[in-house]
């Protein structure tokens, strides 16, 4: 029985090693991001109770492998198979040290933890390294071999060479092994589940505080980005799509679609106008003078909202840019858990403003001073029939280029170049990039912006004043009297007013109409409909005198009657506006963590996000089979 003894202490050394690592992860973490610990105070501790079950069904998965090799050990302990034993454990630390080192740096600019969006940067692994500057790149293997050389330690001192010595060596010994291993691997599946209860473990189970970066250092990281990944190629959306019936969403959804389509509340004059769309990276609405209390970054937009007409209650449909992208250009929504451009087969079936503007002689161009391939972006613009597509191989040589694009300052100048060699009426359209990570644009020495989200701000600033150069420079031009500026950010971001990702608030967007066809009645004019970025096509494609029936799920913003509601994805899980509240739900919680409705309000909401989400979906899964 001595070697049965030995066998589940070394199991029980392999569970333990686990969780002391996950711990050391929690500290380093919390160092490197020291408002979270700041933010826990005297609750740290905690943590690292409310994270045990976690960490231990964590240390369930991890640990069956490892423990057939211990099981083998224990009948031949050849110095071979120790050292496959340690080759094997080795890449499960490597596996989890990568994992946590990944999302101490990510936290930086996605604050919250590393999720299956990261597949999508994976799959152009040249932006990643575009986009990280040479201090993440420097930071992320200080983080890793950190956590590599700990666990060297705790392995050294928990499961050392010696502790492999003894061997079976008769028969009944090795009858004890056999049937000692199942039920050890049955405790590793029922550490893995959580327990006997009916439903399995998940993550809610490390969630206690209302302070997110508190329960984001209690959540197992590598369980979370596991549970994450398999939710990445998992097609059956079965057990997040709400149980709401089919029919009775199709009633909700038709009504708040139902308004009047042919309404006579124009801002733009019937010149069949040029457009030039100018979507801009990352720009919040609450970094923006105009809409928000962060004052001073943005005031050459705020001063062209006044001669304009500006959109104050719209918000962005999800939080990446492919999604932002055909949003804007094709009216199509936010949907949790997917992107419509990453599916070829799918979004060629829908319509984007370009493609209805060509039939009435409308040319049509992107520019981009970057990469477009994230996301599967060009792919969906170019066969989406824009008649040219610009990214940086078309830039002139010698200017300055950033790890990830040529700075906003050079794509206007290209752009305005580009709008000039350009038959009217056109529909142009800009994608910046400035305010993006790493906010590597050129340096003027009056940044002012410092604290949170300082870089960001700064960018923004930078940005701010491209715009207004480009804007000059195109008031020369004779195409501009004809010609309505757009300006719609492709998501939000953190901004000193809103930092983190998980409320409403923080997806709000601008939407700002510019240029000589508006008329003159409406120019300073503020509209506070709630809608979206997908809310921009039908809006735009009426004011041209054009039927947007073709794009199902976009709303016109400025009919009398229209519906004011706004839904979008987020972080697993989906939000929702009205003018009454807004709600979170999270798809891990299963639960609301966001409720600003009345009690009565909440139900005819809940069941309005519940039919817009099935009906999204329905749609979106239907589309290739048509």
């Amino acid at each position: 029985m001595k070697i049965i003894k030995l066998l589940i202490t070394n199991f029980l050394l392999l569970l333990g090693f686990w969780i002391l690592l996950f711990d050391v992860q929690r500290l380093l973490f919390s160092v490197i991001h020291y408002d979270a610990f700041g933010k826990a105070g005297i609750r740290f501790p905690l943590i690292f109770i409310y994270s045990l079950r976690l960490d231990l069904a964590t240390a369930g998965f991890l640990s069956a492998l490892p423990l057939l090799f211990l099981l083998i050990l224990k009948f031949h302990n050849h110095k071979w198979l120790k050292a496959l034993f340690y080759f094997v454990f080795g890449i499960e630390v490597l596996a989890v040290s990568i994992i946590h080192s990944a999302e101490i740096n990510a936290y930086f600019e996605w604050n919250h933890k590393l999720t299956s969006r990261v597949f999508m940067h994976l799959s152009n692994p040249d932006e990643v390294f575009r986009t990280a500057d040479y201090s993440m790149t420097i930071f992320f293997s200080l983080f890793l071999i950190f956590e590599i050389v700990a666990a060297y330690f705790l392995i050294r001192k928990l499961l050392p060479p010696q502790r492999f010595t003894l061997v079976a060596n008769n028969w009944k010994e090795r009858s004890y092994l056999v049937l000692a291993f199942p039920l050890l691997i049955g405790f590793c599946l029922l550490f893995a589940r959580g327990g006997w209860q009916q439903i399995p473990i998940n993550i809610d189970s490390a969630c206690f505080s209302k302070e997110h970066k508190i329960n984001d250092l209690s959540i197992n990281s590598t369980y979370f980005f596991g549970n994450s990944y398999f939710l990445y190629l998992k097609t059956d959306f079965k057990d997040i799509l709400p149980s709401i019936s089919p029919k009775k969403a199709e009633y909700f959804v038709q009504n708040l679609f139902d308004y009047d389509r042919n309404h006579n509340n124009y801002i733009i004059e019937d010149t069949k106008p040029n457009l030039v769309f100018v979507i801009l990276e990352s720009w919040t609405a609450n970094a923006i003078g105009c809409l928000s209390n962060t004052k001073g970054a943005t005031p050459n937009f705020d001063k062209m909202a006044k001669e304009g007409v500006l959109f104050s209650n719209i918000y962005a449909t999800n939080t990446t840019s492919e999604i932002g992208n055909t949003s804007i250009l094709a009216g199509y929504p936010g949907i949790p858990e997917v992107a419509i451009s990453l599916y070829p087969e799918k979004h060629r079936k829908i319509k984007s403003i370009n493609q209805i503007l060509k039939p009435k002689g409308y040319t049509s161009s992107y520019t981009f001073a970057g990469d477009l391939k994230y996301g599967n972006i060009e792919s969906f613009i170019v066969e989406h029939q824009f008649d040219k597509v610009l990214d940086e191989d078309n830039f002139p040589p010698g200017l300055e280029h950033g790890k990830l694009t040529y700075h906003d300052r050079d794509l206007f100048k290209f752009f305005l170049k580009e709008i000039n060699q350009t038959k009217e009426p056109f529909m142009q359209c800009a994608f910046t990039g400035s305010t993006h990570s790493p906010f590597d644009y050129p340096k003027t020495g009056r940044e002012k912006w410092t604290g949170t989200e300082a870089d960001f701000m700064n960018a923004i600033q930078y940005s701010d004043k491209c715009i207004s150069d480009f804007i000059k420079k195109a008031k020369k031009q004779k195409w501009y009297k004809n010609t309505v500026f757009v300006f719609v950010a492709d998501h939000s971001h953190g901004s000193p007013e809103f930092p983190d990702p998980y409320s409403t608030k923080f997806f709000r967007i601008p939407i700002l109409l510019y240029g000589e066809p508006i008329l003159k009645s409406k120019r300073g004019s503020v509209y506070n409909n709630i809608g979206s970025q997908a809310d921009l096509a039908a809006t735009l494609l009426h004011q041209l005198r054009l039927n947007s029936n073709e794009i199902k799920f976009s709303k016109d913003l400025l009919s009398p009657d229209v519906k004011q509601f706004a839904f979008h994805a987020t972080i697993r899980g989906y939000g929702f506006i009205d003018p009454k509240g807004s709600l979170l739900y999270n798809f891990d919680t299963k639960s609301y963590t966001e409720n600003t409705f009345s009690k009565v309000d909440f139900i005819k909401s809940k069941s309005n996000s519940e039919a817009l989400f099935l009906e999204y979906y329905r749609n979106f899964d239907g589309l290739d089979k048509k």
